[in-house]
């Protein structure tokens, strides 16, 4: 089973100096800064996923990446883009068909998207797909009466097949190196089962289902199940944004051999509660705002609610006394004190003394034998700017890796 991490320009700065929080006058973004496989001694995934759509925009505007990293992702290409060449790390591409969801059609063709696959150099490259935001299982039980499926859906779908075709057919003209993977798009199991069969018609051995991502876990196996009754014995399966760890097993069983999800990094910084993993649960990260960089604590110093002056007194101490925590020279009710009158001022409705008692009292960090975690200490569990938040992720792809290689090896003890 492998895991590919989807790229969102997730990186960072190894310049970035925690006490200071300056970084390197002569930095150059992403080319001098780190991914998680470069931060580890084993990377926490088994390749990267990465969406045209961010690399080149939508409609003539640009995607997530400048024009300088757009033009030099396409001159060097995927593999020394990312500084791969000496890994064994594998490279999948797709078309980033939520950033176009709302469209009519997608705004690639098949020849294009294929084209940006081969001169980039991916190993795996997934056909133009449209994905069909909606989920209804009870289509299936229709028998009499209108036809309960919006017709938008079934276009979808039928858009999706006709341009799979042509991927697949100018892929096969052009002898292209990196192996296509049909997307399927459905509504109700029945409807994936359809996709599937489909897209092994057209010749695809290797699917990934669209579309899972808002699911719950038994509409997903119900999905599966159904697909996999029509799945030949040598055609695979890739879930596109899905992790759910604990169902690897079943997933693998209906033919599941790889997904991507960024959820494990997203966690780190949009959670609410959620925000540290380790392996036996998870721990809310301790909230210190950066004055300039706090809405809501902005707009009370500008009513003249807030002293700016005191919220700085208060920001630094919380820093200072955390600090003090991880080298033991602070005590855990001095510092929840701190780091309350911090609150106070910036969001004086919430009060997080007890997660944040608990996450201080267990030090997990201390505990944890990552990369990240050991060279960061407290900092690591700080929520607070790009540099701590996209850490603190990292850490989490290093967890997520660890309890997947776990479930992975109770489904071989299992089937042995």
């Amino acid at each position: 089973m492998k895991f590919f991490f989807p790229d969102s320009q997730d990186f960072v700065d190894e310049t970035f100096d925690f006490v200071s929080e300056m970084r390197s006058e002569t930095r150059v973004r992403q080319r001098d800064d780190r991914y998680p496989h470069e931060l580890f001694r084993e990377a926490p995934y088994d390749g990267m996923l990465v969406s045209k759509a961010i690399v080149d925009g939508l409609g003539g505007g640009t995607g997530k990446y400048s024009g300088a990293q757009r033009n030099r992702f396409m001159r060097v290409g995927v593999r020394e883009y990312f500084r791969l060449e000496n890994t064994s790390l594998e490279t999948m591409g797709d078309c980033g068909a939520f950033t176009y969801v709302r469209e009519e059609r997608p705004p690639y063709t098949a020849e294009e998207v294929a084209d940006f696959y081969e001169d980039c150099g991916f190993d795996y490259g997934l056909s133009v797909d449209h994905v069909i935001l909606a989920y209804r299982a009870e289509c299936d039980r229709h028998l009499d009466g209108p036809d309960p499926v919006p017709p938008d859906w079934r276009a979808r779908q039928e858009m999706t097949f006709e341009l799979a075709e042509q991927f697949l057919r100018y892929y096969e003209a052009r002898k292209y190196r990196f192996k296509p993977i049909g997307v399927a798009q459905g509504w109700s199991p029945a409807s994936y089962a359809h996709a599937v069969k489909t897209l092994q018609e057209l010749g695809y051995r290797y699917i990934a289902f669209g579309g899972f991502v808002p699911l719950k876990t038994r509409d997903i196996l119900a999905c599966l199940k159904a697909s996999s009754a029509v799945r030949k014995p040598d055609t695979q399966f890739h879930l596109l944004g899905i992790t759910r760890c604990e169902n690897v097993q079943a997933f693998g069983e209906f033919g599941v051999v790889s997904f991507d999800s960024t959820s494990p990094l997203r966690k780190a910084f949009k959670d609410d509660k959620h925000n540290y993993y380790t392996l036996h649960g998870t721990y809310s990260a301790i909230r210190v705002p950066q004055v300039d960089a706090n809405p809501e604590l902005l707009r009370r110093i500008v009513a003249g609610q807030v002293s700016q002056e005191h919220a700085r007194e208060l920001e630094q101490k919380c820093l200072v006394t955390l600090g003090k925590y991880d080298h033991r020279e602070a005590s855990l009710e001095e510092t929840l004190d701190v780091l309350r009158s911090y609150e106070l001022v910036f969001n004086g409705a919430v009060d997080r003394s007890d997660v944040y008692r608990r996450v201080l009292a267990d030090r997990p960090w201390s505990e944890c034998p990552c990369e990240i975690c050991r060279r960061l200490g407290i900092h690591v569990i700080i929520f607070r700017g790009a540099e701590r938040n996209r850490r603190r992720g990292f850490h989490n792809l290093y967890v997520f890796d660890q309890q997947l290689q776990g479930h992975l090896e109770q489904r071989f003890e299992c089937v042995s």
